[in-house]
């Protein structure tokens, strides 16, 4: 297939182009959506061609004998993270949001702190406080457009009410690819202050090329606290699947994390077992790779374009397909150049401030998507900030 090829989406119940207009007052009619982490383009061939199967068999019942789909994830994660995982230890859920919903729910209780490093993905704290949970706040240090950890500040933070922190590696919304040393660090975090971690990985196979990513499970002596989350969904633009998997390694974790799977009588949807079964292949495999380098294309676009309006920062994207813009340069408060952006420019994207302290000066911009549409929007900015050039 072809990424440049154009799909229009519109009426077609996608909550990116369908509620932009609601939300952000941006019509679907001449506007961009930039908002929502999915992707412009079709899966894989391998994966319409296992849905199609589905479909021209015609009988949707229960999913039975997982052997393959827990083979595949299996495979993927050696032969792409060159992780060893045991099918054991891999729990599937409805989406990575319903993984953390249900590790808070299984590792914590009511009234404990739960640790983030913000900005961050800003579904975390929304589970957390739906939870009843205390969102603990550890604010990464922009250091010139690279978001670094300050262990000594967070320590300092502790309470000693705090039960679990969650970790995004890759991190979103900063594209952060994590050093083995922060690594480390964050593991040593959790050991010091006798924390859960829940590392969630769901963009760990969308790494710009001269960036590799570490797999948490990969840091010594973290096992016994770990829970890895991972999935199909972003890498193969197939989130309305929502299935996701919690592996975990430790037998008491895992059978904390099993009872409440069973307590809430969880159980996956045949559609994304399928989807996932055929997408961790090879076919899989070299369609990520052609979808990669295109992001990365569309990166250095996006990035050159917006870091040419005097004001305007791209952060440094070493993953995912998600720019995080600081706009603090401008001299600007923030509904000024939300509206430019919004309202002049007509994207609509993901304001700064969902996604925790430290993300008051940014704006998050989709770029997965045909490069046109990718040079459209930096054009459509560069005309909004013309005062400023």
């Amino acid at each position: 297939m072809s990424f440049d090829t154009p799909i229009d989406r519109r009426d077609t119940h996608c909550v990116k182009w369908d509620m932009m207009g609601q939300i952000y007052g941006v019509p679907a009619d001449g506007g961009l959506a930039m908002w929502v982490a999915d992707m412009e383009f079709r899966p894989p061939s391998v994966v319409q061609d296992a849905l199609q199967k589905l479909l021209d068999h015609g009988v949707y019942g229960y999913f039975g004998d997982d052997g393959k789909y827990l083979s595949a994830i299996q495979w993927w994660m050696k032969e792409r993270h060159d992780w060893d995982v045991d099918t054991a230890s891999i729990f599937t859920t409805h989406g990575l949001v319903n993984g953390t919903a249900l590790c808070v729910d299984a590792f914590t209780k009511p009234g404990d702190g739960v640790v983030l490093f913000t900005p961050v993905y800003h579904a975390f704290a929304r589970v957390i406080a739906a939870s009843d949970r205390t969102l603990v706040e550890c604010e990464l240090v922009n250091n010139n457009g690279r978001y670094e950890m300050d262990f000594d500040a967070y320590d300092a933070q502790m309470t000693g009410n705090e039960r679990m922190v969650i970790l995004c590696s890759p991190h979103n919304p900063g594209g952060r690819v994590w050093t083995r040393a922060e690594l480390q660090g964050v593991a040593d975090f959790a050991k010091r202050h006798d924390l859960v971690l829940v590392s969630d990985e769901i963009h760990h196979d969308l790494v710009m090329p001269g960036h590799s990513h570490i797999p948490m499970t990969k840091i010594d002596g973290i096992e016994d606290r770990l829970v890895m989350m991972t999935a199909t969904t972003k890498t193969f633009n197939i989130a309305g699947s929502h299935t996701g998997n919690v592996i975990i390694a430790d037998p008491d974790l895992r059978r904390k994390f099993a009872g409440r799977m069973a307590a809430l009588g969880m159980s996956p949807n045949s559609f994304g077992l399928f989807m996932t079964t055929a997408a961790y292949s090879p076919e899989g495999a070299a369609w990520v790779d052609d979808l990669r380098a295109y992001l990365d294309g569309n990166r250095k676009v996006f990035d050159e374009g917006i870091n040419a309006i005097p004001g305007l920062s791209s952060m440094n994207l070493a993953s995912t397909y998600l720019s995080w813009v600081d706009f603090s340069g401008t001299g600007m408060a923030r509904p000024e150049f939300t509206q430019r952006v919004e309202q002049s420019a007509k994207i609509a994207v993901n304001h700064g401030p969902t996604f925790g302290k430290g993300g008051e000066d940014f704006l998050r911009f989709n770029i997965a998507a045909p490069r046109a549409q990718v040079i459209e929007a930096v054009e459509r900015m560069q005309k909004a900030f013309a005062d400023l050039q």
